[in-house]
C-alpha cells in the first residue's frame, strides 16, 4: 500500500518542479489535425484529452511521449489539447481533463478515466486490450 503511494508522491513532486521550474514540456505531436482519424481504425488507440497548461496534464506529458514512441506500430497514443481544440472535448463527451480514452480495433470505446493516470495503469489497459507491452529499450 505503501508502494503505490509513493508512486503518486513521485509524480506530484515532479509535476510541481515542472510548475517551479518554469519548464515547458514538449508534448507528442497531435497525431493530425484531422481528427475525424481517431481512433484509428484497425489499431488500439488512447486518446488522452487535455491542455498543455493543465498541471496533472503537464505531469503526464512525458509519460505521453515515452509510450507514443513506446507503443508505435502497435498502438496509436494520442494527445489533443482541449483548449485549443474546443470542438474535440464536445465531440468526446469531455467534463473534465485530464481524460483518457481506449478505443479498441473498431473504434469502439472500451474504458475511460478522468485525471491523472500513471504509465503503469496505462499499460496494464492497453494490455487487458490485447496490445503486448513494448520491450524496454536501454538507453545509452
Amino acid at each position: 500500500m505503501v508502494e503505490p503511494m509513493i508512486k503518486t508522491m513521485r509524480f506530484v513532486i515532479a509535476g510541481l518542479m515542472v510548475v517551479v521550474l518554469g519548464t515547458s514540456l514538449s508534448f507528442g505531436e497531435e497525431l493530425t489535425k484531422d481528427f475525424s482519424k481517431i481512433p484509428e481504425t484497425g489499431v488500439v488507440t488512447m486518446v488522452d484529452l487535455g491542455a498543455k497548461k493543465c498541471i496533472p496534464c503537464k505531469m503526464m506529458a512525458p509519460i505521453m511521449v515515452k509510450l507514443e514512441k513506446a507503443y508505435q506500430g502497435s498502438a496509436a497514443i494520442v494527445f489533443i489539447d482541449v483548449w485549443e481544440n474546443n470542438d474535440q472535448a464536445k465531440r468526446f463527451g469531455i467534463n473534465g481533463i485530464p481524460t483518457q480514452i481506449f478505443f479498441d480495433k473498431q473504434g469502439k470505446e472500451v474504458f475511460r478515466h478522468t485525471g491523472f493516470f500513471d504509465e503503469e495503469s496505462i499499460k496494464k489497459q492497453l494490455t487487458q486490450m490485447g496490445v503486448q507491452e513494448p520491450k524496454e529499450k536501454q538507453e545509452g
